[in-house]
């Protein structure tokens, strides 16, 4: 009965350290497998750290091409030199991701009502003058975001080869609205047609009923894109003061015109054509992308080998 005692004891203290021995081994065996599982956790959270990364690029990315979540750029212009240069930069704005829309308007008032509607991101076809006159008449409230160039106004005459020659009594048609009437009187006062208050200005203006003296000539007011078609069936002697871009899209040179204003004075920095847009809406990506398309030295070449003069950047 004691040996056997002795004997059960013993089988039962080798069992203990085999299952000791094998407990040992388990441990070694799963501590090896979580190291190698841990790896591999890590390496696959390097990678989609590395994926959140490259999206988030990319992300940054499509949000700087269209930050507003919104990647087409709807502006309203003239055809001529607007239109044309916004034609060119449009494919580089292609390739920031956005769709540059065009809109070609043969009035002053129907792109900026578009704008203030928002129909339109922006317009291009007017200078600052005009803007502030346009927003007091109208009640709206839109602004410029930059300037991009100035197009010189130019008299144009049939058959008067130059200023000397206007024989007197002559009809000297000039655009009606505010800031334009005013740019075509300081241009005939520049050339002594014509007598104005002094210190007449642009940004004060003048019309018609402040001329001083007109020197005998008929100065006649009509709706600005009517003048060059007026000129075309006005016999010889008669006269016009031509909006460059109007000049332009009827087929007038700059060199043709028989006087233009004095781009020494302040008549380039008053009168450059800019893009305008709803106050508020000057700091939007798309409208950043676009000004920033148009002010490039690519676009100053365009300009110059384009228009012969009659179009100067004035960025």
């Amino acid at each position: 009965m004691k040996k056997n005692t002795v004997l059960t004891s013993i089988i039962a203290a080798f069992s203990i350290a085999a299952l000791a021995l094998t407990g040992c081994s388990s441990s070694t065996g799963s501590t090896e497998t979580t190291s190698a599982d841990t790896s591999a956790a890590a390496n696959n959270e390097e990678t989609t750290a590395a994926e959140a990364e490259t999206t988030a690029e990319e992300t940054a990315s499509a949000d700087t091409t269209a930050a507003d979540g919104d990647n087409v750029i709807k502006v309203g212009a003239t055809s001529t030199p607007h239109g044309e240069i916004l034609e060119f930069v449009k494919d580089k704005l292609a390739e920031q991701g956005y769709d540059l829309q065009i809109t070609i308007y043969d009035d002053y008032v129907l792109p900026n009502k578009a704008v203030a509607d928002g129909e339109l991101d922006a317009n291009y076809f007017q200078h600052t003058p005009y803007l502030n006159s346009f927003n007091a008449s109208n009640g709206t409230d839109i602004v410029s975001v930059a300037s991009i160039h100035y197009e010189p106004f130019g008299l144009y005459a049939n058959g008067i080869s130059s200023v000397a020659d206007i024989p007197e009594g002559a009809s000297i048609v000039i655009p009606a609205d505010d800031s334009n009437e005013t740019r075509a009187l300081l241009l005939l006062a520049q050339e002594g047609l014509i007598t104005l208050p002094e210190g007449a200005n642009a940004l004060d203006g003048v019309n018609t009923l402040d001329i001083v003296d007109d020197h005998g000539y008929n100065i006649t007011t009509v709706q600005a894109d009517t003048v060059a078609a007026q000129f075309a069936n006005g016999g010889d002697g008669s006269l016009a003061v031509i909006n460059g871009n109007y000049a332009l899209a009827a087929g007038l040179k700059i060199e043709e015109a028989i006087a233009t204003e004095d781009a020494s004075g302040d008549a380039a920095q008053t009168y450059a054509n800019i893009i305008a847009v709803n106050r508020g809406n000057e700091d939007s990506a798309k409208i950043k992308a676009l000004v920033d398309a148009l002010e490039t030295e690519d676009v100053k070449n365009f300009i110059a080998e384009n228009y012969n003069g009659a179009v100067v950047a004035i960025f």
